[in-house]
């Protein structure tokens, strides 16, 4: 059974390859720049919805000798590159041909063809792109739990739903417009709506990217646990009755789901060493219960070296 990123994922590639079959032939009969741009933006996500599941699979390698951290940063790098993909693939294709069809939209062989093919591949589209959104906005809703969207965006730290959730939103707004385009351009016979149309759905498509990839640097830099479960870390480090007081707690994400932990914590001297090791295990355990991501933690006893040398 897949669990919540994998349904997102086959879900938004089940409906790309579709949507992209379809793009590709309505293009070439209605010979429309925002229909090449579409059939490209598709065939990007279709792509980047192999590249997910590729980084998925990775990603769930155990860990070996010379990855003892294991392979969870897998997913991370491949949202990158999904990130990438829609920068080059969609954005960068997509203004192109908009701005030759503008440069060249007096060219008898620039005229459309029959916009019927493309209206109609795009009415099609708006509706299953609607499915696929609906699918991710379903995940998004579990991943909130109750906290307002842009909290949610911040802490998010599996970047799978996500980033399909950006290109759901991002293909929706993409066929509106080359919807508009096409008909603008098709009424008023000025190809400049069709070629304006399809760098529009370019340069959106050049945002998401710039977003999307900014996020997973972060991930791939090294970030920290979030704010929620920093909080509980703490409380259950302070509340232990055997620590005098928390140093400093250093986390971060190794995979979506995996966090390291390095706890330095002042514990009461009237302990011994056996006792110290017990109460350290304790602490763990407490931990783990708390915030299950937390795989492996490290806990050292000591001093707050800003207070002594």
């Amino acid at each position: 059974m897949a669990h919540g990123g994998e349904r997102v994922v086959f879900a938004a590639l089940a409906v790309n390859v579709a949507i992209a079959i379809g793009k590709f032939v309505a293009a070439a009969l209605s010979r429309s720049s925002a229909m090449f741009a579409e059939a490209c933006h598709s065939l990007a996500d279709s792509a980047n919805q192999l590249f997910l599941l590729l980084g998925m699979k990775k990603s769930a390698r155990p860990a070996d000798d010379e990855h003892p951290f294991g392979y969870g940063a897998e997913s991370y790098f491949w949202s990158f590159i999904v990130a990438l993909c829609i920068f080059a693939v969609g954005g960068g294709i997509s203004v192109y041909e908009g701005v030759q069809k503008i440069i060249h939209r007096h060219d008898a062989d620039q005229a459309l063809g029959n916009p019927y093919w493309a209206l109609g591949v795009l009415g099609m589209s708006i509706v299953l792109e609607s499915v696929s959104l609906g699918v991710a906005m379903r995940e998004f809703a579990e991943i909130r739990a109750g906290r307002t969207v842009r909290r949610t965006l911040k802490e998010a730290r599996d970047p799978t739903v996500v980033t399909i959730l950006f290109e759901d939103l991002a293909a929706l707004f993409g066929l509106v417009v080359a919807l508009a385009g096409v008909l603008l351009s098709w009424k008023t016979g000025n190809l400049f709506w069709d070629g304006a149309a399809s760098v529009v759905v370019g340069l959106a498509l050049v945002a998401v990217a710039s977003v999307l990839a900014g996020d997973a640097k972060g991930l791939l830099i090294g970030r920290a646990a979030s704010p929620t479960h920093q909080a509980s870390i703490e409380e259950v480090v302070r509340s232990h009755p055997d620590v005098l007081g928390l140093i400093h707690a250093r986390t971060m994400h190794l995979a979506p789901e995996e966090i390291i932990l390095a706890l330095k914590v002042r514990f009461s001297p009237e302990l011994t060493v056996r006792t110290l090791e017990a109460r350290i295990n304790e602490l763990e355990a407490r931990l783990r219960a708390a915030v299950p991501a937390l795989r492996r933690i490290y806990v050292e006893p000591g001093f707050d070296e800003h207070v002594r040398t």
